[in-house]
Protein backbone atom coordinates (compact mmCIF):
# COMPACT_ATOMS: atom_id res chain seq x y z
CA UNK A 1 0.00 0.00 0.00
CA UNK A 2 1.30 3.67 -0.54
CA UNK A 3 1.08 5.46 1.92
CA UNK A 4 2.90 9.09 1.60
CA UNK A 5 2.07 11.70 3.69
CA UNK A 6 1.48 15.18 2.70
CA UNK A 7 3.16 18.04 4.49
CA UNK A 8 0.98 20.85 5.69
CA UNK A 9 2.22 24.43 4.19
CA UNK A 10 0.64 27.21 6.62
CA UNK A 11 1.66 29.75 3.62
CA UNK A 12 -0.34 28.06 0.67
CA UNK A 13 -2.93 27.00 3.28
CA UNK A 14 -3.75 30.97 3.50
CA UNK A 15 -3.21 31.61 0.06
CA UNK A 16 -5.90 28.69 -0.74
CA UNK A 17 -8.15 30.29 1.98
CA UNK A 18 -8.01 33.57 0.58
CA UNK A 19 -8.43 32.10 -3.16
CA UNK A 20 -11.20 30.12 -2.16
CA UNK A 21 -12.68 33.11 -0.53
CA UNK A 22 -12.30 35.83 -2.86
CA UNK A 23 -13.21 33.63 -5.91
CA UNK A 24 -16.02 31.98 -4.20
CA UNK A 25 -17.41 35.76 -3.08
CA UNK A 26 -17.02 36.99 -6.59
CA UNK A 27 -18.41 33.44 -8.71
CA UNK A 28 -21.37 33.58 -6.34
CA UNK A 29 -21.86 36.99 -6.50
CA UNK A 30 -22.57 36.35 -10.24
CA UNK A 31 -24.78 33.70 -9.66
CA UNK A 32 -26.72 35.21 -6.74
CA UNK A 33 -27.52 38.67 -8.10
CA UNK A 34 -29.47 36.98 -10.98
CA UNK A 35 -31.88 35.48 -8.31
CA UNK A 36 -32.46 38.74 -6.80
CA UNK A 37 -32.95 40.15 -9.98
CA UNK A 38 -35.62 37.86 -10.76
CA UNK A 39 -37.19 38.75 -7.66
CA UNK A 40 -37.58 42.41 -8.15
CA UNK A 41 -37.36 43.36 -11.90
CA UNK A 42 -36.39 40.99 -14.54
CA UNK A 43 -40.04 39.57 -14.61
CA UNK A 44 -41.38 42.78 -16.01
CA UNK A 45 -38.79 43.43 -18.31
CA UNK A 46 -38.70 40.13 -19.73
CA UNK A 47 -41.52 38.19 -19.19
CA UNK A 48 -43.74 40.88 -19.16
CA UNK A 49 -47.65 40.14 -17.86
CA UNK A 50 -50.49 41.44 -16.48
CA UNK A 51 -50.75 39.18 -13.53
CA UNK A 52 -47.00 39.96 -11.24
CA UNK A 53 -47.00 36.61 -10.10
CA UNK A 54 -47.24 35.02 -13.49
CA UNK A 55 -44.64 37.04 -14.25
CA UNK A 56 -42.81 35.81 -11.21
CA UNK A 57 -43.41 32.50 -11.78
CA UNK A 58 -41.67 33.35 -15.05
CA UNK A 59 -38.81 34.91 -14.21
CA UNK A 60 -37.72 31.74 -11.10
CA UNK A 61 -38.42 29.32 -13.85
CA UNK A 62 -35.62 30.96 -15.98
CA UNK A 63 -33.45 31.31 -12.47
CA UNK A 64 -34.59 27.34 -11.81
CA UNK A 65 -32.85 26.63 -15.67
CA UNK A 66 -29.44 27.83 -14.15
CA UNK A 67 -29.37 24.62 -11.72
CA UNK A 68 -30.39 22.69 -14.56
CA UNK A 69 -26.92 23.25 -16.14
CA UNK A 70 -25.07 22.81 -12.71
CA UNK A 71 -24.82 19.02 -12.82
CA UNK A 72 -23.71 19.14 -16.41
CA UNK A 73 -21.10 21.44 -15.11
CA UNK A 74 -20.41 19.08 -11.90
CA UNK A 75 -19.54 16.33 -14.39
CA UNK A 76 -17.62 18.08 -17.09
CA UNK A 77 -15.65 20.39 -14.53
CA UNK A 78 -15.43 17.73 -11.72
CA UNK A 79 -13.97 15.67 -14.38
CA UNK A 80 -11.42 18.42 -15.74
CA UNK A 81 -10.51 19.04 -11.55
CA UNK A 82 -9.69 15.37 -10.79
CA UNK A 83 -7.87 14.72 -14.04
CA UNK A 84 -6.08 18.45 -15.20
CA UNK A 85 -5.98 19.69 -11.69
CA UNK A 86 -7.85 22.30 -8.97
CA UNK A 87 -6.27 25.45 -10.03
CA UNK A 88 -7.04 25.17 -14.07
CA UNK A 89 -11.02 24.07 -13.06
CA UNK A 90 -10.85 27.30 -10.68
CA UNK A 91 -9.59 29.67 -13.38
CA UNK A 92 -12.16 28.47 -16.32
CA UNK A 93 -15.25 28.56 -14.08
CA UNK A 94 -14.61 32.04 -12.52
CA UNK A 95 -14.04 33.34 -16.63
CA UNK A 96 -17.45 31.80 -17.65
CA UNK A 97 -19.30 33.34 -15.12
CA UNK A 98 -17.99 36.79 -15.70
CA UNK A 99 -18.64 36.51 -18.90
CA UNK A 100 -22.05 35.14 -18.85
CA UNK A 101 -22.85 37.74 -15.85
CA UNK A 102 -21.62 41.00 -17.91
CA UNK A 103 -23.53 39.73 -21.13
CA UNK A 104 -26.62 39.83 -19.26
CA UNK A 105 -26.14 43.46 -18.61
CA UNK A 106 -26.15 44.18 -21.48
CA UNK A 107 -28.96 42.27 -22.61
CA UNK A 108 -31.81 44.45 -24.56
CA UNK A 109 -35.76 43.97 -23.00
CA UNK A 110 -39.13 42.16 -24.25
CA UNK A 111 -39.96 45.43 -25.74
CA UNK A 112 -36.55 46.19 -27.70
CA UNK A 113 -36.62 42.80 -29.26
CA UNK A 114 -39.42 40.76 -28.48
CA UNK A 115 -38.86 36.93 -28.43
CA UNK A 116 -34.98 36.73 -27.96
CA UNK A 117 -34.61 38.63 -24.85
CA UNK A 118 -36.00 35.78 -22.50
CA UNK A 119 -33.84 32.83 -25.40
CA UNK A 120 -30.72 35.27 -24.49
CA UNK A 121 -31.31 34.88 -21.24
CA UNK A 122 -31.82 31.70 -21.10
CA UNK A 123 -28.58 30.96 -22.64
CA UNK A 124 -26.75 33.13 -20.62
CA UNK A 125 -28.16 31.72 -17.64
CA UNK A 126 -27.63 27.96 -18.47
CA UNK A 127 -23.41 28.96 -18.89
CA UNK A 128 -23.63 30.75 -15.41
CA UNK A 129 -25.22 27.23 -14.21
CA UNK A 130 -22.86 25.40 -15.75
CA UNK A 131 -19.82 27.10 -14.57
CA UNK A 132 -21.60 26.83 -10.94
CA UNK A 133 -21.22 23.51 -11.19
CA UNK A 134 -18.05 22.90 -10.53
CA UNK A 135 -17.13 26.60 -8.84
CA UNK A 136 -18.43 25.40 -5.33
CA UNK A 137 -16.14 22.00 -4.86
CA UNK A 138 -13.40 23.27 -6.44
CA UNK A 139 -12.69 25.88 -4.03
CA UNK A 140 -13.66 23.96 -0.98
CA UNK A 141 -11.43 21.07 -1.92
CA UNK A 142 -8.98 23.65 -2.81
CA UNK A 143 -8.59 24.73 0.84
CA UNK A 144 -9.75 21.90 2.94
CA UNK A 145 -6.57 19.62 0.90
CA UNK A 146 -4.26 22.23 1.22
CA UNK A 147 -5.29 22.80 4.95
CA UNK A 148 -4.71 22.21 8.72
CA UNK A 149 -5.77 18.54 8.50
CA UNK A 150 -6.52 18.53 12.38
CA UNK A 151 -9.08 21.60 11.16
CA UNK A 152 -10.68 20.53 7.90
CA UNK A 153 -13.96 21.74 9.20
CA UNK A 154 -12.24 25.80 9.99
CA UNK A 155 -9.88 25.04 6.52
CA UNK A 156 -13.14 24.33 4.31
CA UNK A 157 -14.89 27.06 5.70
CA UNK A 158 -13.62 29.88 3.74
CA UNK A 159 -15.84 28.80 0.53
CA UNK A 160 -19.11 29.34 2.33
CA UNK A 161 -17.86 32.43 4.35
CA UNK A 162 -17.58 33.32 0.51
CA UNK A 163 -21.08 32.75 -0.27
CA UNK A 164 -22.29 34.57 2.64
CA UNK A 165 -20.42 37.79 1.28
CA UNK A 166 -21.63 37.46 -1.85
CA UNK A 167 -24.92 37.30 -1.00
CA UNK A 168 -24.18 40.39 0.97
CA UNK A 169 -22.50 42.17 -1.58
CA UNK A 170 -25.47 41.08 -4.59
CA UNK A 171 -27.90 42.22 -2.31
CA UNK A 172 -26.09 45.35 -0.84
CA UNK A 173 -25.29 46.24 -4.57
CA UNK A 174 -29.03 46.07 -5.31
CA UNK A 175 -29.87 48.23 -2.46
CA UNK A 176 -28.05 50.89 -3.39
CA UNK A 177 -29.18 50.94 -7.21
CA UNK A 178 -32.44 51.15 -5.66
CA UNK A 179 -32.03 54.50 -4.32
CA UNK A 180 -32.01 55.53 -7.78
CA UNK A 181 -35.59 57.03 -8.96
CA UNK A 182 -37.62 54.24 -10.40
CA UNK A 183 -37.94 54.99 -13.85
CA UNK A 184 -33.78 55.18 -13.74
CA UNK A 185 -33.18 51.54 -11.83
CA UNK A 186 -35.84 49.64 -14.87
CA UNK A 187 -33.67 51.53 -17.31
CA UNK A 188 -30.56 51.21 -16.63
CA UNK A 189 -29.78 50.32 -12.79
CA UNK A 190 -30.34 47.19 -12.79
CA UNK A 191 -27.76 46.29 -15.23
CA UNK A 192 -24.62 47.83 -13.04
CA UNK A 193 -24.42 44.73 -10.44
CA UNK A 194 -24.42 42.45 -13.52
CA UNK A 195 -22.12 44.76 -15.56
CA UNK A 196 -19.71 45.00 -12.65
CA UNK A 197 -19.42 40.87 -13.39
CA UNK A 198 -16.27 42.31 -15.73
CA UNK A 199 -14.48 43.93 -13.38
CA UNK A 200 -15.13 41.03 -10.44
CA UNK A 201 -13.54 38.36 -13.32
CA UNK A 202 -10.59 40.17 -13.92
CA UNK A 203 -9.98 40.33 -9.67
CA UNK A 204 -10.56 36.76 -9.11
CA UNK A 205 -8.49 35.75 -12.15
CA UNK A 206 -5.21 37.53 -11.20
CA UNK A 207 -6.09 35.98 -7.74
CA UNK A 208 -6.37 32.49 -8.80
CA UNK A 209 -3.35 32.68 -11.19
CA UNK A 210 -1.01 32.81 -7.93
CA UNK A 211 -2.62 29.93 -6.13
CA UNK A 212 -0.73 26.78 -6.34
CA UNK A 213 -2.07 23.18 -7.46
CA UNK A 214 -2.87 21.13 -3.76
CA UNK A 215 0.21 18.80 -2.75
CA UNK A 216 -2.65 16.27 -2.08
CA UNK A 217 -3.51 16.21 -5.98
CA UNK A 218 0.46 16.34 -6.83
CA UNK A 219 1.04 13.14 -4.69
CA UNK A 220 -1.79 11.38 -6.17
CA UNK A 221 -0.71 12.15 -10.23
CA UNK A 222 2.73 11.07 -8.98
CA UNK A 223 1.17 7.89 -7.04
CA UNK A 224 -0.14 7.10 -10.68
CA UNK A 225 2.60 7.75 -12.82
CA UNK A 226 5.04 5.28 -11.07
CA UNK A 227 2.21 2.47 -10.69
CA UNK A 228 1.72 2.39 -7.23
CA UNK A 229 -2.10 3.00 -7.84
CA UNK A 230 -4.52 2.70 -10.66
CA UNK A 231 -5.11 5.63 -13.05
CA UNK A 232 -8.62 7.10 -12.93
CA UNK A 233 -9.48 7.92 -16.37
CA UNK A 234 -13.32 8.78 -15.58
CA UNK A 235 -13.63 10.30 -12.17
CA UNK A 236 -17.08 10.88 -12.16
CA UNK A 237 -18.20 6.77 -13.03
CA UNK A 238 -15.63 5.78 -11.06
CA UNK A 239 -17.68 8.08 -7.92
CA UNK A 240 -20.19 5.93 -8.93
CA UNK A 241 -18.49 2.54 -9.06
CA UNK A 242 -16.43 3.01 -5.54
CA UNK A 243 -18.25 5.72 -3.46
CA UNK A 244 -22.32 4.85 -4.66
CA UNK A 245 -22.78 5.66 -1.06
CA UNK A 246 -21.50 8.80 -0.35
CA UNK A 247 -22.60 10.57 -3.54
CA UNK A 248 -26.48 9.55 -2.47
CA UNK A 249 -25.17 11.00 0.80
CA UNK A 250 -24.30 14.45 -0.71
CA UNK A 251 -27.49 14.20 -2.83
CA UNK A 252 -30.02 13.79 0.58
CA UNK A 253 -27.87 16.40 2.27
CA UNK A 254 -28.50 19.30 0.21
CA UNK A 255 -32.50 18.91 0.05
CA UNK A 256 -32.70 21.36 3.24
CA UNK A 257 -29.51 23.39 3.23
CA UNK A 258 -29.72 24.21 -0.93
CA UNK A 259 -33.57 24.71 -0.03
CA UNK A 260 -33.14 27.02 2.86
CA UNK A 261 -30.07 28.73 0.99
CA UNK A 262 -32.92 30.20 -1.41
CA UNK A 263 -36.10 30.49 0.56
CA UNK A 264 -35.11 33.52 2.22
CA UNK A 265 -33.31 35.55 -0.01
CA UNK A 266 -34.63 34.61 -2.99
CA UNK A 267 -39.03 33.53 -2.11
CA UNK A 268 -38.41 35.59 0.96
CA UNK A 269 -37.67 39.12 -0.89
CA UNK A 270 -40.66 38.25 -3.49
CA UNK A 271 -42.98 37.22 -1.24
CA UNK A 272 -42.26 40.51 1.02
CA UNK A 273 -42.50 42.67 -1.73
CA UNK A 274 -45.58 41.04 -3.99
CA UNK A 275 -47.78 39.81 -1.34
CA UNK A 276 -46.57 41.67 1.41
CA UNK A 277 -45.88 44.83 0.09
CA UNK A 278 -43.01 45.39 1.60
CA UNK A 279 -40.37 48.01 0.74
CA UNK A 280 -37.74 46.63 -1.86
CA UNK A 281 -34.94 48.33 -0.46
CA UNK A 282 -35.95 47.55 3.10
CA UNK A 283 -36.64 43.88 2.31
CA UNK A 284 -33.04 43.48 0.67
CA UNK A 285 -31.47 45.56 3.64
CA UNK A 286 -32.85 42.92 6.02
CA UNK A 287 -31.35 40.37 4.16
CA UNK A 288 -27.38 42.46 3.97
CA UNK A 289 -28.12 42.22 7.69
CA UNK A 290 -28.89 38.31 8.09
CA UNK A 291 -25.52 38.04 5.38
CA UNK A 292 -23.67 39.91 7.75
CA UNK A 293 -24.50 37.77 10.75
CA UNK A 294 -23.89 34.99 8.59
CA UNK A 295 -20.48 35.79 7.63
CA UNK A 296 -19.58 35.37 11.68
CA UNK A 297 -21.70 32.45 12.26
CA UNK A 298 -20.31 30.47 9.05
CA UNK A 299 -16.57 30.53 10.55
CA UNK A 300 -18.09 29.19 14.51
CA UNK A 301 -20.09 26.64 13.15
CA UNK A 302 -16.76 25.28 11.15
CA UNK A 303 -15.03 25.40 14.47
CA UNK A 304 -17.52 23.29 16.40
CA UNK A 305 -17.99 20.72 13.26
CA UNK A 306 -14.46 20.55 14.20
CA UNK A 307 -14.84 19.71 18.25
CA UNK A 308 -18.25 17.47 17.96
CA UNK A 309 -18.44 16.52 13.98
CA UNK A 310 -19.87 17.19 11.04
CA UNK A 311 -23.41 15.09 10.88
CA UNK A 312 -24.47 16.72 14.37
CA UNK A 313 -23.94 20.14 13.56
CA UNK A 314 -25.57 19.63 10.06
CA UNK A 315 -28.31 17.69 11.50
CA UNK A 316 -28.97 20.38 14.07
CA UNK A 317 -28.95 23.80 11.43
CA UNK A 318 -31.70 21.76 9.20
CA UNK A 319 -33.79 21.10 11.98
CA UNK A 320 -33.71 24.68 13.33
CA UNK A 321 -33.96 26.03 10.44
CA UNK A 322 -37.15 24.19 9.64
CA UNK A 323 -38.80 25.21 13.12
CA UNK A 324 -37.51 28.59 12.27
CA UNK A 325 -39.96 28.53 9.66
CA UNK A 326 -43.39 28.74 11.26
CA UNK A 327 -42.40 32.20 12.80
CA UNK A 328 -40.44 33.51 9.79
CA UNK A 329 -43.29 34.12 7.51
CA UNK A 330 -45.64 35.34 11.11
CA UNK A 331 -42.86 37.86 11.91
CA UNK A 332 -42.97 38.56 7.93
CA UNK A 333 -46.93 39.31 8.17
CA UNK A 334 -46.22 42.06 10.96
CA UNK A 335 -45.22 44.49 8.87
CA UNK A 336 -42.52 45.68 11.49
CA UNK A 337 -39.27 46.18 10.38
CA UNK A 338 -37.65 45.06 13.47
CA UNK A 339 -39.46 41.72 13.01
CA UNK A 340 -38.75 41.05 10.02
CA UNK A 341 -34.89 41.96 10.38
CA UNK A 342 -35.17 39.20 13.01
CA UNK A 343 -37.23 36.81 10.91
CA UNK A 344 -34.56 36.89 8.21
CA UNK A 345 -31.31 37.28 10.67
CA UNK A 346 -32.18 34.53 12.60
CA UNK A 347 -33.18 32.02 9.73
CA UNK A 348 -30.18 32.88 7.10
CA UNK A 349 -27.96 34.40 9.52
CA UNK A 350 -27.85 31.82 12.47
CA UNK A 351 -29.49 28.54 11.96
CA UNK A 352 -28.64 28.60 8.08
CA UNK A 353 -25.43 28.62 8.30
CA UNK A 354 -24.90 25.52 10.87
CA UNK A 355 -26.00 23.26 7.69
CA UNK A 356 -23.72 25.20 5.32
CA UNK A 357 -20.52 25.38 7.64
CA UNK A 358 -20.05 21.56 7.97
CA UNK A 359 -21.28 20.82 4.55
CA UNK A 360 -17.88 21.66 2.76
CA UNK A 361 -15.27 19.92 4.85
CA UNK A 362 -17.65 16.78 5.18
CA UNK A 363 -18.75 16.27 1.16
CA UNK A 364 -14.82 16.90 0.30
CA UNK A 365 -14.06 13.99 3.04
CA UNK A 366 -16.33 11.28 1.59
CA UNK A 367 -14.58 11.24 -1.77
CA UNK A 368 -10.74 9.90 -2.22
CA UNK A 369 -8.29 12.44 -4.44
CA UNK A 370 -8.79 11.44 -7.32
CA UNK A 371 -12.31 11.31 -7.63
CA UNK A 372 -12.74 13.87 -4.70
CA UNK A 373 -13.95 16.96 -6.88
CA UNK A 374 -15.64 15.24 -9.72
CA UNK A 375 -17.87 13.06 -7.08
CA UNK A 376 -18.39 16.62 -4.80
CA UNK A 377 -19.42 18.69 -7.66
CA UNK A 378 -21.51 16.04 -8.86
CA UNK A 379 -23.37 14.87 -6.19
CA UNK A 380 -23.87 18.67 -4.73
CA UNK A 381 -25.00 20.17 -7.87
CA UNK A 382 -27.53 17.40 -8.69
CA UNK A 383 -28.80 18.12 -5.08
CA UNK A 384 -29.01 21.42 -5.86
CA UNK A 385 -31.65 20.37 -9.41
CA UNK A 386 -34.01 18.81 -6.81
CA UNK A 387 -34.10 20.84 -4.34
CA UNK A 388 -33.06 24.75 -4.61
CA UNK A 389 -33.12 25.52 -8.09
CA UNK A 390 -37.03 24.79 -8.13
CA UNK A 391 -37.45 26.13 -4.81
CA UNK A 392 -38.38 29.50 -5.93
CA UNK A 393 -40.33 28.31 -8.55
CA UNK A 394 -42.33 25.26 -6.98
CA UNK A 395 -42.86 27.43 -3.37
CA UNK A 396 -44.72 30.51 -5.72
CA UNK A 397 -46.57 27.87 -7.30
CA UNK A 398 -48.02 26.72 -3.81
CA UNK A 399 -48.99 29.88 -3.16
CA UNK A 400 -50.43 31.10 -5.75
CA UNK A 401 -52.48 27.34 -5.55
CA UNK A 402 -53.13 27.94 -1.87
CA UNK A 403 -52.85 31.89 -1.16
CA UNK A 404 -51.10 30.72 1.81
CA UNK A 405 -47.28 30.18 2.76
CA UNK A 406 -48.24 26.77 4.78
CA UNK A 407 -47.94 24.50 2.23
CA UNK A 408 -44.06 26.11 1.63
CA UNK A 409 -43.47 25.26 4.72
CA UNK A 410 -45.11 21.93 4.55
CA UNK A 411 -42.67 21.29 1.22
CA UNK A 412 -39.51 22.12 2.86
CA UNK A 413 -40.65 19.80 6.14
CA UNK A 414 -40.72 16.79 3.28
CA UNK A 415 -37.04 18.30 2.08
CA UNK A 416 -35.47 18.29 5.81
CA UNK A 417 -36.58 14.98 6.62
CA UNK A 418 -35.13 13.63 3.39
CA UNK A 419 -31.87 15.57 4.28
CA UNK A 420 -31.88 14.26 8.11
CA UNK A 421 -32.20 10.54 6.63
CA UNK A 422 -28.89 11.32 4.22
CA UNK A 423 -26.98 12.56 7.15
CA UNK A 424 -27.95 9.31 9.44
CA UNK A 425 -26.70 7.00 6.96
CA UNK A 426 -23.62 8.69 6.26
CA UNK A 427 -20.49 8.32 7.95
CA UNK A 428 -18.94 10.37 10.40
CA UNK A 429 -15.96 11.88 8.66
CA UNK A 430 -14.26 14.66 11.04
CA UNK A 431 -11.25 12.00 12.20
CA UNK A 432 -10.60 10.63 8.11
CA UNK A 433 -7.26 10.89 6.52
CA UNK A 434 -7.51 12.47 3.23
CA UNK A 435 -4.40 13.78 1.78
CA UNK A 436 -2.74 9.87 2.38
CA UNK A 437 -2.48 7.77 -1.15
CA UNK A 438 -4.86 4.80 0.68
CA UNK A 439 -5.57 0.92 0.10
CA UNK A 440 -9.19 2.43 -1.18
CA UNK A 441 -7.21 4.14 -4.16
CA UNK A 442 -4.14 0.86 -4.63
CA UNK A 443 -5.99 -1.10 -7.03
CA UNK A 444 -3.52 -3.61 -9.34
CA UNK A 445 -0.98 -1.33 -11.07
CA UNK A 446 -1.63 -1.36 -15.18
CA UNK A 447 -5.58 -1.31 -14.73
CA UNK A 448 -7.88 1.69 -16.04
CA UNK A 449 -11.09 2.73 -14.06
CA UNK A 450 -13.99 4.67 -14.66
Amino acid sequence: MATTAIPHDKQQARRAGIAALVGTTLEWYDFLIYGTAAALILNELFFPNGDPLVGTLAAFATYAVGFMARPIGGIVLGNLGDRAGRKRMLILTITLMGVATTLIGLLPSYDQVGFWAPVLLIGLRLLQGFAAGGEYAGAVVLSVEHGDQTRRGAAGAWAPTGFAVATLLSTGVFQLMLLLPDDAFRSWGWRVPFLLGALLLLVGYLIRRRIDETPAFEEAERAEARGAVQATKTPVLAVLRKHPRSFLVVVGARFAENSFAYLFPVFGVAFAVNQLGIDRSFTLLAVVIASAVQIVAVPLWAILSDRVGRRPVYAGGAIASLLWLVPYFMLLETLSPVLIVIGFVVGLGVFYPAMLAPQAAYFAELFDTKTRLSGFAFARELGSVLAGGFLPLIATALLAWTGHWWAVAVYLAVLTTITLIALAFGPETRGQDIVTVSAAENEPAGRVTG
